[in-house]
């Protein structure tokens, strides 16, 4: 793969160096690792989550920073040995799998001829899109570290999803820095993916055959998306989520503020799409690690791999537009609460085990069903335990090389400052982002480097 630099009217990234970092731990014969039922479900889309220094205090050469970045990521991938392998194609069932080989991450090195201030983080198509060498497809881990004039820098990490989910994701950001920081390690992560095996013999509730849908690779590459969808960076403060949780809680029922922020954005939504539509959708990843257990074994929070579902709400237009904003909050508590018993994660694992083989994928992601937007709480993802040794960052966030999604999507991040507010990194149509932004309530800012004060 050739390093080509990127450029546009405001500035150009130079990629200077490209290596390939290896675990440092090695096994005596390469294996192959199965993926769980859930893995399938993951879509194979790339996960690429960003990071901001403001001032790299490690040394004052970025070599020496590179340098020490990939020596701890070596030993980290001893600890997350399949992270380091490569993911191909079973011949018999097309289905990915794992070989874990250490054929290794690979890692980037680039050079910006601008600084961090700036830096427009609130168009993240602007920002971002065309600064990243493209997804390279023998490589499940890749790493770019970008050095900027006034010696911040950003790190990148992009992740295939069929290694893991987000909650895999941040415990292997998690264990790299503390390994960078030369502290012990707070967990062990557990690779036994065989533990979401399906029963036998499977069974399911065939109301799953409405949510979800059997398809193959081509067919996520390929979705529909009907209307253009952009990417922008929010930054939301403590008191607008205070706000809307309050609002919500009535009657001695107090909401989560997710689920209060969930209703916010559904009101929102229903003024911002086609007349034409009658009904309107919206869905919440939820993790059914500690609530899984198979053969009387627990899934614990340590578990690497996927382990996600979807729950999905849907209403009239009409009924949302007119319902309070705690009546939505209901509705959104109500359709979380169907999907995080272990009965529906075990069905869901049947479901998929019964439409094998091939990829699977809900329905509601596909853009099958109407307008949609799906919100994905990072609430436990790390952002200042993020530091490998040159002091925590000021903003943590996730970034999408997407190109096409059937759906909205929001994904939400504690602030780096630890204050209570919110980073959210959202792809909708440019219409629910006019709305967003022009409601009076002001409850999502453009991102700024005034906010990470740079």
């Amino acid at each position: 793969m050739a390093l080509v630099d990127a450029r546009d009217d405001d500035y150009t990234v130079s990629f200077i160096r490209k290596s390939v970092v290896k675990a440092t731990v090695t096994i005596p014969e390469p294996y192959m690792l199965t993926l769980s039922n859930l893995d399938l479900l993951s879509g194979r889309f790339p996960v690429t989550y960003f990071y901001i220094y403001h001032k790299a205090k490690h040394n004052s050469s970025s070599a020496s920073i590179a340098d020490e970045l990939r020596k701890s990521l070596a030993n980290c991938l001893s600890h997350f040995y399949p992270f380091a392998g490569r993911i191909i194609s079973n011949t018999e069932t097309h289905e990915p799998e794992i070989v874990c080989d250490n054929t290794g991450a690979l890692f980037l090195e680039a050079q910006s001829s601008n600084s961090l201030k700036e830096l427009d983080l609130y168009n993240l198509n602007k920002c971002l899109e065309g600064k990243l060498v493209p997804t390279n497809q023998e490589f499940p881990v890749q790493v770019q570290l970008t050095n900027y004039k006034c010696g911040g820098i950003i790190i990148t990490f992009t992740f295939d999803h069929a290694l893991g989910d987000a909650s895999s994701f941040s415990k292997f950001l998690l264990m790299w820095s503390q390994i960078a920081r030369k502290k012990s390690l707070s967990f062990s992560p557990d690779h036994r993916r065989y533990l979401l095996r399906a029963r036998n013999p499977p069974i399911y509730n065939h109301s799953f055959d409405e949510s979800f849908i059997s398809c193959s690779l081509n067919d996520i590459h390929n979705i529909s998306t009907p209307r253009t969808l952009v990417k922008r960076l929010y930054y939301i403060d403590t008191s607008s989520i205070d706000m809307l949780q309050k609002i919500v809680s009535i009657d001695g029922t107090k909401r989560t503020k997710i689920e209060a922020f969930s209703a916010y954005i559904w009101k929102i939504m229903v003024k911002a799409i086609d007349k034409g539509h009658k009904k309107c959708k919206m869905g919440w990843l939820v993790d059914g690690r500690t609530r899984i257990c198979t053969y009387n074994e627990k899934v614990t929070e340590n578990y690497i791999g996927n382990a996600l579902s979807i729950a999905v709400g849907e209403a009239s237009v009409s009924e949302i537009d007119q319902a309070l904003l705690s009546d939505v909050a209901k509705k959104v508590h109500n359709a979380i609460s169907k999907v995080t018993s272990a009965e529906h994660f075990l069905d869901l694992i049947d479901w998929i085990e019964w439409n094998k083989p091939g990829l699977m994928l809900s329905k509601i992601v596909l853009g099958q069903g109407g307008p949609a937007i799906v919100v994905s709480s990072g609430r436990r993802f790390p952002v200042a335990e993020v530091d490998f040794g040159f002091g925590s960052p000021v903003l943590g966030t996730v970034y999408s090389t997407i190109k096409k999604l059937g759906v909205g999507y929001i994904n939400q991040r504690q602030g780096a400052k630890g204050d209570g507010s919110w980073t959210v990194s959202a792809i909708l149509w440019p219409d629910m982002i006019e709305a967003l932004e022009s409601d009076s309530n002001h409850v999502f800012q453009p991102m700024t480097s005034n906010h990470l004060k740079l």
